[in-house]
């Protein structure tokens, strides 16, 4: 055959031949080559991108990702809140290993809530580190909603503290005139409470007193009364001791036994004889300026973090109505070559 008769052929054998593998089609051999990008991104995509928006941030088109200013926010953002996120989480641990211990768990939940301080670290630990898992998380995945939500909750929290500062602020007076009555109520529930009975002894060792106006006042616990039938009648607790310690290497639980029964001479060179009152009322004006720095630098740090969420807020909307543009998308679809 000759030549001029083989090429149509060969020609019609060529156009006849259909292509072994598409760009549309799945491949079939496992010798092929990789998968299209857009099954890539269905296959591989992170939950953390909207649908729309998968092949876009698989490709890290420039055009349609933060900028770096931005960027930069949506990283601090996130590692602000993983940090309080583990504090937090770590503080509930606390708490609820604290009322494991006690029992508190356990205790009939019907009626009201138990005075526990462990139980006030397990709640606000629990609000702490579920307002900053929904911040971390919503940063890390883009996600509005979740920022919003960290917003609002920042923002309700800035509300309620700034409620309590003013009404810490008004009833100043009255707070510090019932310092003694709420001593007297401590002092008579001394040992129903471990956590009470830690804080009046912290209190009675750190400002070296006795009582809420006088050391007799321990008359009016049950078992420190002098008419009570026990072996600590007309004691008084080892925090009240000038020396707990009696110059040993622990404290002797035994320093104050009899105390109440000597005369006020007597029992000044054994215990303290002034009451708590008076020298708490100083230490707590004198911790006014504390108080106040901290409240100030706890607002700001919420503040930084409520304007870091609203100008993440900002620039994910700005993103998502650029990638929803159909304009944007037909623009970006143009081949700049012409062809």
């Amino acid at each position: 055959m000759e030549d001029g008769e083989r090429s149509p052929l060969l020609s019609q054998d060529t156009e006849g031949k259909k292509p072994a593998l598409s760009m549309n089609n799945s491949p079939t051999s496992s010798c092929s080559g990789p998968a299209p990008r857009e099954v890539q991104v269905g296959a591989w995509g992170s939950s953390c991108y909207p649908p729309g928006a998968k092949h876009r941030a698989w490709t890290e088109d420039p055009a349609l990702s933060l900028p770096a200013g931005s960027s930069c926010i949506k990283y601090l953002t996130f590692l602000s809140n993983f940090l309080f996120s583990l504090l937090g989480l770590l503080a509930l641990a606390i708490g609820l290993w604290g009322l494991a211990v006690k029992g508190s768990l356990g205790s009939d939940w019907r009626g009201p809530l138990p005075v526990d301080p462990m139980l006030g670290l397990a709640l606000g630990a629990l609000v702490v580190s579920s307002v900053s898992l929904a911040g971390c998380l919503g940063a890390l995945c883009g996600n509005t909603c979740l920022l919003r939500c960290f917003s609002g909750s920042i923002l309700a929290i800035l509300v309620l503290e700034s409620v309590a500062g003013a009404l810490l602020v008004a009833l100043w007076g009255p707070l510090q005139d019932s310092l003694e009555h709420i001593l007297h109520m401590a002092i008579t529930h001394y040992q129903d409470d471990l956590d009470l009975g830690f804080l009046i002894d912290q209190i009675q060792l750190g400002l070296q007193c006795c009582g809420a106006v006088s050391y007799q006042d321990w008359q009016q616990n049950l078992y420190f009364n002098c008419s009570s039938p026990g072996v600590q009648a007309c004691s008084l607790p080892a925090s009240c001791c000038i020396d707990p310690r009696e110059d040993g290497a622990s404290v002797n639980d035994q320093c104050g036994f009899g105390a109440m029964s000597l005369g006020a001479d007597a029992a000044g060179r054994v215990v303290y004889l002034e009451g708590c009152g008076p020298p708490l009322r100083r230490w707590l004006r004198g911790q006014v300026p504390a108080m106040g720095t901290f409240a100030i630098v706890t607002a700001g740090i919420q503040g930084a973090e409520l304007l870091l969420a609203t100008q993440l807020i900002r620039a994910l909307t700005v993103l998502k109505g650029a990638t929803k543009d159909p304009r944007t998308d037909k623009e970006r679809g143009a081949d700049p070559g012409g062809s």
